[in-house]
C-alpha cells in the first residue's frame, strides 16, 4: 500500500487548521478533510499549484482552439476566393468562345502543320458527341423509370420478364422502356461485357508488366547497380587517363528565341580539350529576328575562343532527322568520333561528357550513352508537376531497368552520346517518322549495338507549362511509335537478334506499352465504364475500378516521393490524357494525316538566375587572355530580345478542347446514373473523372494567360 501522511494548511480568513490527507508523495490521490476554499491554501501547496496548473492547462486549451478555428476560418476564406476565381475564370472562357476546333481551322487555313488533321480529329469527336447523346437520352428514361419505382438490375432480370408478362404494359413509355431493357439484355450487354473483359485483361497485363519494373528497379537499388567506366573517371587538370576523343556537339533548334542562349551558353562551357570538341548549333527557324539573334550568339562565343558552328537550312524538309542527317553530312564530321545531342532547352552541366564518354573506352559494342532529365519548372504549376511524376517514373524505373537488364531502351532524341560508328552502320537519321529517335534506336539494337542509361547524370531542362503545348508533344510522341512499328515490324522479325529480344522489341516495347496503354485507359475508364452505367447487365468489378489504378498511381509516384499529395489528381489526368494518346496512337496506326505532324514544343526560356550568373562568371580554363561577358550586359541583351520579340509575338489565349467537354458530360452523366443504382465507388470514380475532364476541356489545368 502506498504511504500516506498529513500535510497541515491554514484558512487564513478563519483561522482554522485544515488536514490535507496525501495517499502517495507524487500527489496522484488527494482526500481533504474539513472544509476548503480556493483561497486558503498556502502560497506554496502543492493543491495550489494543481490547481493553478489545470487552470494553465484550460488556458491553453481555448487559445489552440481559437487558433484551430481561425485557421479553419482562413481556410474556408481561402477556398470560397479560389471557387469565385474559378468561377470567373470559366465564365470569361466561356464568354471568349475560343475552340481548339476553331484554332485548327485556322491554322489549316494558314497552311501550317500544327494540329491534328481536321477530317480526322471531327470524325473521333462525332463519335464521343454520339455515345454523348446516347447516354443523355438513356439517363432520362432511367430517371423517369426510377420515380415510376422500376428498379430493375442484373439480379432481378427474371422477375422483368415476369412482370412485363402478366401485366402488360399500360402506356407508350411503358412499352418502349421495356423493349429498351429487352434491347439491352439480349443485345447490348453480352458485347459490352465480353469487351470489358478484354480491356481486364490488358489492363492486368499492362499492371503486371509494371510491377515488374518496379521490382527491378527496386532490386537495381537494393545492390546498388550501376554503369561504372572500365577506366575511371576522366580528369581533364591533370589528364588522368589520357582518354580525350574527338566530339561533336549538335544543338538542333527551331524559332526558340526563349532559350538558344541557356543551351549555347552551357554547351561552350562544357570541359573537355577546346581542340577535340565542335560545336554545331543546326538552326531551322524560319523567324528571321530568330535567325539573327541565334547568330549573334554563335558570333559571340566564336570571338570568345570557342570552337561553334552555325548552320541553316533553307527547306525545313524532314524537320529535326532532316536538320541532324544535313549537319552530319559535313565533310569535317569524318574526323570526329562521338556526337552528343542536346535539345534547344537543355543544359548540361560542365562535367556532362567527362561522366559519359569514359563509358565508350574499351568498349566497341556501346552505340549510346543516354543520361536523365531534371526539371527547372517542375513546380510551376500542377500541369508540370503531373508530368514531372511521369518522366521521373520513365527515367527512374523504365529506362534505368531496361538499360541495366537488357541494355536497350528508346533514345530520348537529348541529352545522349552516339558513337558516330554506331549512327552509320544503322543507317543514319530518316525523316521517315516523327520518333526520329526511337527509329534510330530500334535500328542500332538489330545491328548489335548497346546502350547504357545513367541515372546519375542529370541535364536540365523544361516542361511545357501549357496544356495546348504538351497535349501537342504527348500527340507526336504516341502517334510516332506506331508508324515506326508498321515500317519496323518486318526488319525485326528478319534480323538475327535472339527470340527474347524480337519479344521484348515486339510485345513489350511497342504493344504493351505504345499500343495496348493507351487503347485500354481510354475504351475501359471512358467508354466502357460509363457505358456500364447505362446498361447494368454489364458489370465492372470496383477493384478494377478504384484498387489496382490506385495502386499502379502508388507505384508511378514512388520515383518522385514529393509528390505524393498529388497522387489522385495524377490518376485522374492520366485517364483524361488517354483521349489525346488514344486518337495519336490510331493516327500512327492507320497512316493518318495527323501522324505526320511535327510541332516544335513551345518554350518558357525559365532559367534561374543562379544559372545564368554561373554561366557568365565560370572561370574558362582554357581559354586564358579571353575577356568573360558581363552579366549586366548580358541581361540587357536578353531584355532587348526579349522586348523585340514581344513585338512580333503573336497573342495567346486559353481555349477550351471539345473532345475533353463531351467526354466530362458523358462521365457526369454516367455518374448520375450510377447514383440512382447506389454504386459508391463508380459514382465517385465517374464524378472525379468526369470534373477532371471539365477543368481539363476549359484548359484550367496549366499556364492561364491573362
Amino acid at each position: 500500500m502506498a504511504p500516506s501522511f498529513d500535510w497541515w494548511a491554514k484558512d487564513s480568513r478563519r483561522g482554522t487548521p485544515v488536514v490535507v490527507k496525501m495517499e502517495n508523495p507524487n500527489w496522484s490521490m488527494v482526500e481533504l478533510e474539513g472544509p476548503i476554499d480556493d483561497d486558503f491554501l498556502m502560497a506554496d501547496s502543492p493543491v495550489r499549484a494543481r490547481d493553478k496548473g489545470r487552470s494553465r492547462n484550460a488556458k491553453q486549451l481555448t487559445w489552440v482552439l481559437l487558433l484551430k478555428a481561425h485557421r479553419a476560418a482562413g481556410c474556408l476564406t481561402s477556398i470560397a476566393s479560389a471557387m469565385f476565381g474559378l468561377a470567373a475564370v470559366v465564365r470569361r472562357r466561356l464568354a471568349s468562345g475560343r475552340t481548339d476546333t476553331e484554332h485548327d481551322r485556322d491554322a489549316g487555313g494558314r497552311g501550317r502543320r500544327e494540329t491534328e488533321n481536321p477530317a480526322v480529329k471531327s470524325r473521333f469527336y462525332g463519335c464521343i458527341k454520339v455515345f454523348l447523346w446516347l447516354s443523355l437520352l438513356m439517363l432520362g428514361f432511367e430517371v423517369a423509370a426510377y420515380f415510376k419505382g422500376w428498379h430493375f438490375g442484373a439480379s432481378n432480370l427474371q422477375l422483368q420478364y415476369l412482370w412485363n408478362a402478366q401485366l402488360g404494359v399500360k402506356g407508350a413509355f411503358d412499352w418502349v422502356y421495356f423493349k429498351w431493357v429487352f434491347v439491352r439484355v439480349e443485345y447490348l450487354a453480352p458485347p459490352l461485357q465480353f469487351l470489358a473483359n478484354a480491356c481486364i485483361v490488358l489492363f492486368l497485363i499492362q499492371s503486371l508488366d509494371r510491377l515488374l519494373l518496379c521490382l527491378g528497379c527496386f532490386w537495381i537499388r537494393l545492390k546498388k547497380i550501376k554503369p561504372v567506366p572500365k577506366n575511371g573517371v576522366l580528369d581533364l587538370e591533370t589528364g588522368e587517363n589520357g582518354y580525350f576523343p574527338m566530339v561533336l556537339v549538335q544543338i538542333p533548334m527551331c524559332n526558340e528565341k526563349e532559350v538558344y542562349q541557356q543551351s549555347i551558353g552551357a554547351v561552350c562551357n562544357l570541359d573537355w580539350p577546346k581542340s577535340k570538341m565542335l560545336i554545331q548549333v543546326l538552326d531551322d527557324s524560319d523567324d528571321p529576328i530568330a535567325q539573327t539573334l541565334i547568330k549573334e550568339e554563335v558570333n559571340k562565343w566564336q570571338r570568345q575562343g570557342a570552337r561553334i558552328v552555325y548552320r541553316h537550312r533553307v527547306l525545313r524538309d524532314g524537320y529535326k532527322a532532316g536538320n541532324l542527317k544535313s549537319a552530319m553530312n559535313c565533310n569535317y564530321v569524318r574526323d570526329y568520333e562521338f556526337v552528343a545531342i542536346f535539345d534547344a532547352d537543355f543544359q548540361p552541366t560542365s562535367d556532362f561528357l567527362m561522366k559519359t564518354v569514359p563509358h565508350f573506352k574499351d568498349n566497341e559494342e556501346l552505340g549510346l550513352v543516354q543520361a536523365r532529365w531534371s526539371f527547372v519548372n517542375k513546380d510551376e504549376n500542377l500541369l508540370t508537376r503531373l508530368q514531372n511524376i511521369n518522366l521521373a517514373f520513365h527515367f527512374e524505373v523504365e529506362q534505368q531497368v531496361n538499360g541495366c537488364l537488357i541494355n536497350f531502351f528508346g533514345f530520348n532524341g537529348t541529352a545522349g552520346v552516339w558513337r558516330i560508328k554506331a549512327l552509320e552502320d544503322s543507317g543514319g537519321w530518316l525523316e521517315r517518322t516523327t520518333v526520329e529517335d526511337m527509329d534510330i534506336a530500334v535500328r542500332a539494337h538489330l545491328h548489335g549495338w548497346k546502350f547504357i542509361f545513367l541515372n546519375d547524370v542529370e541535364c536540365q531542362c523544361e516542361l511545357p507549362e501549357s496544356y495546348e503545348a504538351y497535349r501537342k508533344q504527348q500527340h507526336r510522341w504516341h502517334s510516332g511509335p506506331m508508324q515506326l512499328f508498321r515500317l519496323c515490324l518486318p526488319d525485326i522479325i528478319k534480323s538475327k537478334i535472339s527470340f527474347w529480344k524480337k519479344f521484348n522489341l515486339i510485345f513489350l516495347f511497342f504493344l504493351l506499352r505504345k499500343l495496348i496503354l493507351p487503347f485500354y485507359s481510354f475504351t475501359l475508364f471512358c467508354i466502357i465504364l460509363p457505358m456500364t452505367m447505362f446498361i447494368p447487365e454489364a458489370q465492372l468489378p470496383a477493384w478494377i475500378v478504384c484498387y489496382i489504378p490506385a495502386t499502379m498511381s502508388f507505384l508511378n509516384i514512388l520515383p518522385a516521393p514529393k509528390s505524393f499529395p498529388f497522387i489522385v489528381p495524377y490518376l485522374l489526368f492520366e485517364n483524361t490524357m488517354s483521349v489525346t494518346k488514344f486518337n495519336a496512337m490510331i493516327s500512327g496506326l492507320f497512316q493518318l494525316g495527323s501522324a505526320y505532324e511535327w510541332v516544335v514544343t513551345k518554350k518558357s526560356g525559365r532559367s534561374s538566375e543562379g544559372d545564368l550568373t554561373s554561366l557568365v562568371e565560370k572561370e574558362l580554363k582554357h581559354q586564358r587572355g579571353v575577356s568573360v561577358p558581363d552579366l549586366n550586359d548580358m541581361k540587357e541583351e536578353i531584355k532587348q530580345h526579349d522586348e523585340k520579340a514581344s513585338k512580333k509575338k503573336k497573342s495567346k489565349h486559353n481555349r477550351m478542347y471539345t473532345k475533353e467537354l463531351a467526354l466530362a458530360f458523358l462521365l457526369l452523366a454516367a455518374s448520375a446514373r450510377s447514383l440512382l443504382s447506389a454504386q459508391g465507388i463508380h459514382f465517385y470514380f465517374l464524378l472525379f473523372q468526369g470534373i477532371a475532364f471539365l477543368l481539363v476541356g476549359l484548359d484550367l489545368i496549366g499556364e492561364q494567360v491573362q
